[in-house]
């Protein structure tokens, strides 16, 4: 409920009946609630005042399957699975090329994730292969620093774009799109009403685990403000609340109750996010940042284990205002499909902490990245002019198995945070030169960003058009060439088809030039693509082994 003349939102009970405290005796109210029509009523405070909405639908609203990215009108089969020991991941399909006549438009949900290569680095640093569906190539490009720009004045986002020619293929082109949201006034950032949700069962007893997490929440906490309200909930052999809601001024209260966290027990993962989302309605803060932070190798195993069941009650609570962010440690039972839909639920972020250096990253360094939106419920679309192009394909933004085969499934849009930059990438087949000639437009495609923002359930939009001059690569500047040489990576990770002819050591030729001598993560990055080179390159055999074996052979006796 959105009051006009003050700007107050309200959030209702479960039977939809309460009580306000009006300043005025007549008031326009906007009434709205997902499945229903946005209602403008006149609120009279003498009186009692019933009203009611109207349901989009008379059908019951199904199971929401989300996707990830959505070309509209188009049907995919079937596609194989796969699983990796004890963890779990969403198993997904590579996004194919799509004709641009049929299929001229598509959207896919942007967001600020940033987990897959946290987890590619620990395992390519466990000198082990990566899982394919562990390779999110958006979450790659999203860890790095993609330059930001900052936009223009009462601008919401900041939309570039290039088109440059493919290093992979000669016949297609790169079409980069990237977008900065606006930074928002630290001393304007609203307060924050944070739930730690902490898994304390004995999955959590070792080293990079629940101390690794320990170590990550005292670092934010030591950021937190005086306006800012902290509280704890654990799970494990029990779930209860372990520290009370406590202002961020307590910050040595706060921290003595992180370190005086022990593990043990089994993993009571649903009730313990029940309790976190009840403490975080009891210290709701309109217009504030309400948000559960959950901490955890994934491994629920005791209470509702099954992802539909705890989908339904995150984005219960996400209607309430009420966010979720899923940090994820440990190896082994890690549940990476598991925190990954919960996030995208709850409206928030994920990350993987596999080192104290990601702890600082995500709670304290990225902190305003990952907990304070700048926009909600974020879609990228692009219209392609058919003229212009054949054919084109999505790089990244990849969907799970379960929601393609899932005829009621959904577009759901993401959150971006404070002074984030994504990229988006498209490889496209060009038409002719002779029939672009004889076209009267150079337009190659329309980009849209359509989005919200708090107290606002209207939708936004930011908006550029893009022509067919194309950049030759080597002329581009250097953070489109930086993205193109982690598409690479990732897709040689992922053994992507599009990418057979392609080598280690082409993204090595991209990328040494570009890296930074003073930029941790990136000559880190180099480290890991030596390392990802002698995982996956298969020895050949050698001359010697093949002299050795014509050797033994016997030798033909001749006659004398």
């Amino acid at each position: 409920m959105l009051f006009q003349s003050s700007g107050y939102i309200f959030y209702s009970g479960t039977s939809g009946g309460f009580g306000i405290t009006s300043g005025t005796e007549k008031d326009s109210v906007t009434l709205s609630f997902e499945g229903y029509k946005t209602r403008k009523v006149l609120f009279d405070a003498n009186k009692e005042n019933v009203f009611t909405l109207v349901a989009l639908s008379a059908k019951p609203k199904p199971k929401e399957t989300r996707l990830m990215s959505a070309t509209r009108g188009i049907r995919i089969g079937q596609k194989i699975s796969s699983s990796v020991g004890g963890e779990t991941y969403s198993n997904i399909v590579e996004n194919d090329f799509m004709n641009s006549s049929r299929y001229p438009d598509i959207d896919f949900a942007i967001n600020t994730d940033k987990a897959a290569y946290s987890n590619i680095r620990r395992f390519l640093n466990m000198a082990s292969p990566v899982p394919p569906d562990a390779v999110r190539i958006e979450e790659m490009l999203n860890y790095f620093d993609l330059e930001h720009e900052a936009p223009d004045y009462n601008q919401d986002f900041k939309i570039s774009s290039k088109l440059s020619t493919c290093p992979w293929n000669k016949n297609s082109d790169l079409l980069f799109l990237k977008a900065s949201a606006r930074k928002l006034d630290l001393d304007k950032i609203p307060p924050s009403n944070l739930v730690f949700l902490i898994d304390v069962s004995g999955s959590m007893d070792l080293p990079n685990r629940l101390p690794l997490l320990q170590s990550a929440f005292k670092l934010m906490v030591n950021n937190l403000r005086p306006i800012d309200t902290v509280s704890i909930v654990v799970y494990g052999g029990n779930v209860g609340i372990w520290l009370y809601p406590t202002s961020g001024v307590e910050k040595d209260k706060i921290i003595r109750s992180i370190e005086e966290l022990n593990p043990g027990g089994a993993t009571a993962g649903e009730s313990g996010i029940r309790v976190a989302y009840r403490l975080a309605q009891s210290k709701f803060i309109p217009n504030g940042n309400n948000r559960v932070i959950l901490a955890t190798d994934g491994d629920f195993n005791v209470g509702q284990t099954s992802e539909d069941e705890l989908e339904f009650l995150i984005t219960e609570q996400r209607q309430k205002g009420i966010y979720l962010t899923c940090l994820g440690v440990g190896m082994g039972n890690y549940k990476d499909s598991k925190l990954e839909v919960l996030a995208k639920k709850g409206n928030g972020n994920f990350a993987y902490i596999d080192n104290e250096k990601e702890g600082e990253k995500v709670l304290v360094k990225e902190l305003t990245q990952t907990m304070y939106a700048v926009a909600d419920d974020a879609l990228l679309h692009v219209h392609f002019q058919q003229n212009a192009l054949k054919n084109y394909r999505l790089i990244g933004y990849d969907n799970k198995v379960s929601a393609i085969e899932d005829t009621t499934s959904i577009l759901d849009g993401g959150e971006l945070g404070s002074g984030h930059t994504l990229m988006a990438v498209f490889e496209i087949d060009r038409r002719d030169s002779a029939m672009i000639a004889n076209s009267t437009s150079s337009k190659l495609a329309d980009i849209d960003i359509s989005y919200k923002v708090a107290a606002d359930s209207n939708r936004r939009f930011c908006r550029l058009t893009v022509d067919t001059s194309t950049t030759a690569f080597d002329e581009l500047p250097r953070v489109y060439k930086f993205s193109t040489g982690l598409i690479l990576f990732g897709s040689l990770l992922r053994e992507s088809k599009y990418v057979k002819d392609m080598s280690w050591n082409d993204v090595q030729n991209i990328m040494q030039p570009l890296v930074r001598p003073d930029d941790y993560l990136e000559q880190e990055f180099m480290g890991l693509l030596e390392k990802a080179k002698k995982i996956y390159t298969k020895p050949k055999p050698t001359r010697g082994l093949r002299l050795k074996n014509i050797l033994a052979k016997p030798q033909e006796k001749t006659d004398r």
